[in-house]
């Protein structure tokens, strides 16, 4: 069985207040995804596919002034580190980068400055896999041809 979730990771950015209710909601959800691992192991072998913006560049090669913005929300060590736990430990598979691991590929642009038409932008839009559906990514793809919003559809083919 297959469980696909709609996520919302709330930003941090507008102020230290929104950024510690950013916190309190990824130690939650730690919690969260713990369990889910664990059903995807059980009797049931239910297996997620957790989809939205995470608010979360993970790695440098995840945003293009990645040294300019350790400092902010969205880059935090404490971020990343929680994403490390998400992907190594916890299980879970980061979709896009298991068959992409090019740099300069964003979900997400700020509105200021020519950022989209200039590409500085951010990767924080993910599908992201319990364990069990490791290795069923066919391929993926960021929509960059049209400007939707301030984010750019995120594609991914699976073999399921």
């Amino acid at each position: 069985a297959l469980s696909i979730v709609s996520l919302y990771v709330p930003s941090g950015s507008s102020s230290e207040e929104r950024q510690q209710a950013k916190f309190r909601f990824m130690t939650e959800f730690r919690v969260h995804l713990a369990r889910l691992g664990q059903d995807a192991a059980g009797k049931d072998g239910r297996q997620y596919l957790l989809c939205g913006d995470w608010n979360i560049a993970h790695k440098e090669i995840d945003l293009k002034n990645w040294r300019s913005n350790q400092k902010n929300s969205g880059f935090l060590p404490e971020e990343r580190s929680w994403l490390d736990d998400v992907y190594g430990p916890l299980g879970f598979t980061d979709s896009f980068r298991e068959v992409n691991p090019e740099p300069d590929q964003y979900t997400w642009w700020s509105n200021r400055g020519q950022a989209w038409a200039k590409n500085v932008g951010w990767r924080i839009d993910y599908e992201v896999l319990s364990p069990g559906l490791r290795g069923s990514v066919l391929g993926a793809d960021i929509c960059k041809t049209q400007r939707f919003s301030d984010h750019a559809p995120l594609t991914i083919d699976y073999d399921l």
